[in-house]
């Protein structure tokens, strides 16, 4: 990084830098998993022994780019640690699904590596992740219907949007037809 953090409000998207390496992990590991069934008997000259050694190297490569996630991971959540600590309050913005689906990524990078490497310590580390991850898209759900009732979001000038298209609060209309910008 070479400037500061984002604000507060979208400092969530941070998270999205998970995502690839997560997806990516996954990829290389199923993809070398099915090599055997997919790659013919006289690939490279012998195609069994052609994809054991692509699915060792795959599962090797896939942990370093696994580690790569968990390290986004742990800055994304070092980035949201200062505004925890200040006491500070995070004010609800669509971002805050970023806390979610690209930690999805990651979750299934867990599964895939915990199966390539037959550890059971790291599949059980990706059910605990899967269970935090649906009790915090429920949470950010709540939120997100906070947000709504409390006209935060989905309302003119508020939220992500409340810069965009030229729109002005005054020239809108009143129920009645009456503009806001009337003089009395």
């Amino acid at each position: 990084m070479t400037q500061k953090l984002p604000e507060e409000r979208i400092r969530p998207g941070m998270f999205v830098s998970v995502g690839p390496s997560g997806f990516t992990a996954t990829a290389m590991i199923t993809l070398a998993a099915n090599a055997q069934r997919v790659l013919p008997d006289d690939f490279m000259g012998n195609g069994v022994l052609a994809a054991m050694v692509l699915r060792v190297v795959a599962s090797w490569a896939a942990l370093w780019i696994w580690g790569l996630a968990i390290w986004f991971f742990i800055i994304s959540v070092g980035a949201h640690w200062t505004c925890f600590r200040r006491g500070d309050r995070l004010d609800f913005g669509m971002t805050w699904y970023s806390f979610i689906f690209p930690n999805t990524a990651l979750t299934t990078a867990t599964f895939a590596v915990g199966s390539a490497f037959d550890s059971n310590a790291i599949q059980i580390a990706g059910c605990a992740m899967t269970c935090i991850l649906i009790a915090a898209w429920f949470f950010v759900f709540g939120m997100m219907i906070r947000a709504i009732v409390l006209k935060q979001i989905l309302w003119p000038q508020k939220g992500e949007d409340k810069d965009e298209g030229g729109f002005k609060f005054a020239d809108m209309k009143t129920p009645s037809g009456l503009s806001r910008n009337y003089q009395v």
